[in-house]
């Protein structure tokens, strides 16, 4: 694993403290020209089946959050199911700052603006850590599968193709 510097906290590192959940916060370099959860887990020196990111849907009216596997593609069909919706689609990009105040490479799903919803890719109980975005780009939270179902209330399930 590469060498993890600690990163200024966040809204969702604050939140695992206020919880009592332990966690690493680990900063990795940015680059604005892949964004992407694999080149994230590239950065960091993980395996990219352990660094989930965090999209969010419009499940009918409701917005929910879904953590799936960097490489994975979600199933909105299947999400649907798991989340007692009739349609899932994901939320246009211009749209999730001003759901989430989050930004596009820095969706955690902790410290939203509202606590939406959160469902997880059941492969996260296949690790002893993943990680999910601490909330802002360049910053990974490294935690147990089971503190981040805990902390973030999530329903985990098969959710992916």
């Amino acid at each position: 694993m590469a060498k993890k510097k600690a990163a200024p906290k966040t809204n969702a590192a604050r939140i695992l403290d206020n919880l009592k959940i332990d966690y690493e916060l680990m900063e990795y370099p940015v680059d604005e020209e892949d964004l992407s959860a694999v080149h994230v887990a590239a950065s960091v020196g993980l395996p990219v089946d352990m660094v989930f990111k965090t999209l969010v849907i419009r499940a009918d009216k409701d917005v929910i959050m879904c953590c799936i596997p960097g490489a994975a593609e979600v199933d909105l069909k299947k999400l649907a199911a798991i989340s007692g919706h009739k349609r899932c689609e994901l939320v246009p990009l211009k749209e999730v700052l001003g759901l989430t105040g989050y930004i596009r490479g820095g969706c955690s799903p902790l410290g939203a603006k509202k606590p939406y919803p959160v469902f997880i890719h059941q492969s996260v109980n296949e690790h002893e850590k993943v990680t999910v975005s601490a909330g802002k780009r360049g910053a990974q939270l490294v935690l147990a599968p089971a503190d981040l179902v805990k902390a973030t209330n999530a329903v985990v399930g098969d959710v992916i193709h």
